[in-house]
């Protein structure tokens, strides 16, 4: 993974002192994927970050991010949580994601209960502002999240013992990201911020989306392998496709979820599959988030930030 990363970022121009991971595509968009259950990214609460649901959410890794969403419903009980949490690693899964939290303490214990339990990999994302709240668990990957800004990353630097940050950037603060030097010693996603409309692109989103996945003929880069589920219980392929409801984890398990056609259907929508794409020969090595490509369009199969048909 070290020298996929460093590719991937290094085309992007950025210096890689600070570990720069990702740039507009999360971490595991590089990986090769293979038809199986990778990760569950498990929202606690509606979120207090910075976009919500009804305004959209024009983050490049916003999955993974501390947003603001409507709960439909009651929420998950913990007892249930836990649950969802026993039923991920038996059904094979390895990374857990723990994010949209309402409480910083209830976070602490779900993350610790995951570590306790021995799954594998447990990352938490924390606001940076409420990083004071937070004591370190071993075993558990916490990760901030902090609009950039010389300030913000002075203050990322205190916190030597966080796993990454993940840093939001607007495109015309890209270039200041070309040459970073910081102190800070964990990896580092570049979430970058997308206009509502393709007019109002100010970066060069074919650069960004650039990716070096062994895969993407049979698998999407980012979606396969991965479960969302809310924190009022619908399970979706993305946190971020919140009208994609595959099945109802209030009613059903994971390895009944795992069953549905649906859910294996977003793992297998390849380039191929998408109709404007499917004769591009850039097709194979160009990422894409749908869930931003569905803000912005209404449709799974949008392409409205694509510089190449636009």
């Amino acid at each position: 993974m070290e020298k996929v990363a460093y590719d991937t970022a290094h085309s992007f121009g950025i210096d890689l002192s600070p570990r720069v991971t990702s740039v507009a595509k999360p971490p595991w968009s590089n990986r090769s994927h293979n038809g199986r259950l990778e990760r569950l990214i498990l929202q606690l609460g509606a979120g207090r970050g910075k976009f919500s649901e009804p305004t959209g959410i024009p983050r490049s890794i916003g999955c993974i991010g501390n947003n603001s969403f409507i709960l439909r419903r009651d929420p998950l009980s913990v007892e249930r949580v836990r649950e969802l949490i026993r039923e991920f690693l038996e059904a094979g899964g390895s990374e857990l994601w723990l994010t949209n939290y309402d409480s910083v303490g209830y976070l602490l214990s779900m993350a610790a209960y995951a570590v306790e339990i021995g799954v594998p990999e447990v990352y938490a994302v924390v606001l940076l502002d409420d990083l004071d709240e937070v004591k370190p668990v071993d075993g558990v990957r916490f990760i901030a999240e902090l609009e950039y800004s010389e300030e913000n990353i002075q203050r990322l630097e205190a916190h030597s013992w966080l796993h990454g940050a993940l840093v939001m950037v607007k495109g015309s603060d890209l270039d200041e990201l070309r040459g970073l030097k910081t102190t800070f010693p964990g990896e580092i996603y570049v979430d970058v911020l997308y206009p509502g409309s393709a007019r109002k692109l100010d970066f060069n989103v074919i650069e960004l989306r650039r990716i070096l996945n062994p895969t993407t003929e049979r698998y999407h880069d980012c979606l396969a392998g991965t479960l969302a589920i809310t924190a009022d219980g619908y399970a979706l392929p993305c946190p971020l496709l919140r009208n994609n409801v595959v099945a109802d984890a209030k009613e059903v398990g994971i390895k009944t979820v795992l069953r549905k056609r649906r859910l294996k259907e977003f793992w297998r929508m390849t380039k191929d599959k998408i109709e404007a794409c499917s004769t591009c020969p850039f097709k194979y090595i160009c990422h894409d988030c749908r869930a931003l490509e569905y803000q912005a369009t209404g449709e799974i199969d949008g392409i409205e930030y694509c510089q190449i048909t636009f």
